[in-house]
């Protein structure tokens, strides 16, 4: 009987022990893959740490990747303002989270030094913007050259750096943008752009979590996201990786319940088809 307990109690001590649930977190990339890399790494590995719950960067090459992901159900959290359209909110996807940076416009730019002073001169002309998936840069201010019927030959950057690279190299008369990251880009590169068209506010990205994700792991890493803003080493994060991509210093994550994307739902009510 005393072998038996012992041969028992060797196989107990010998077994693995059970694998750690792992969660796929895709960023909507709206910087070049490197950039967004070194941005995102640090953070992700900070709030696994704290949180408990290990989190796997999956990140795109570009803007559209991210919504794919969430579509074929290979991703379980998401930075994204690419869900709130009526067709998507059926898919389940809830807002836990959100930069505490001010809310953003959907801008057409033009290099500050182009003859183009408005945007009739774009008729006919190349307009870049960074992928069909982007809601700010693409959706809101291609919707504004549908309806002033200006017609324009699209051309998509992949993601919004691309976008700009083809504005200043020539390649496209002018850009859809996102207003904080055309800010971020003029702080990284020096390059000064003029606005033509600039919409109303937008809050940016959403911190979403799928509907299979536990609630217990769900709230364990929305509030690793949070607590970042008062833990010194959270902070210094922020504040490293915030100036890769032209953000403030002190721009941190702050809980939501989504109702701050209203708009997004406003838009959609009015937007024209081929957008929706």
């Amino acid at each position: 009987m005393k072998a038996l307990i012992s041969l028992l109690t060797a196989l107990c001590v010998t077994l693995p022990a059970a694998a750690q649930t792992e969660y796929r977190f895709s960023p909507v990339n709206q910087a070049n893959i490197a950039t967004a890399a070194s941005y995102w790494n640090p953070i992700v590995a900070y709030v696994s740490e704290k949180s408990g719950v290990k989190l796997l960067l999956k990140l795109g090459r570009t803007s559209a990747d991210t919504t794919a992901y969430v579509l074929a159900q290979e991703v379980d959290f998401a930075f994204t303002n690419h869900l709130f359209s009526p067709e998507r909110e059926q898919l389940g996807w809830k807002v836990v989270g959100r930069r505490s940076t001010p809310p953003v416009h959907g801008q057409i730019v033009v290099a500050a030094d182009s003859p183009i002073t408005k945007l009739s001169q774009l008729e006919g002309k190349e307009v870049g913007f960074p992928g069909p998936e982007a809601f700010v840069a693409y959706k809101t201010t291609y919707a504004q050259l549908l309806q002033q019927k200006i017609n324009v030959r699209t051309v998509f950057g992949g993601n919004m750096d691309g976008a700009f690279a083809q504005l200043f190299s020539g390649k496209v008369a002018a850009v859809g943008a996102n207003s904080q990251l055309a800010e971020g880009y003029t702080k990284r590169e020096g390059k000064q752009f003029r606005v033509l068209w600039s919409s109303e506010p937008y809050h940016d990205l959403a911190l979403m979590v799928a509907p299979k994700v536990p609630e217990r792991d769900a709230q364990a890493v929305a509030r690793a996201f949070v607590g970042m803003a008062s833990d010194p080493q959270g902070r210094e994060i922020l504040a490293s990786v915030n100036k890769l991509i032209g953000l403030p210093a002190d721009a941190v994550f702050i809980a939501s319940d989504g109702q701050e994307y209203a708009s997004y739902r406003r838009f959609y009510l009015s937007a024209p088809a081929a957008l929706r």
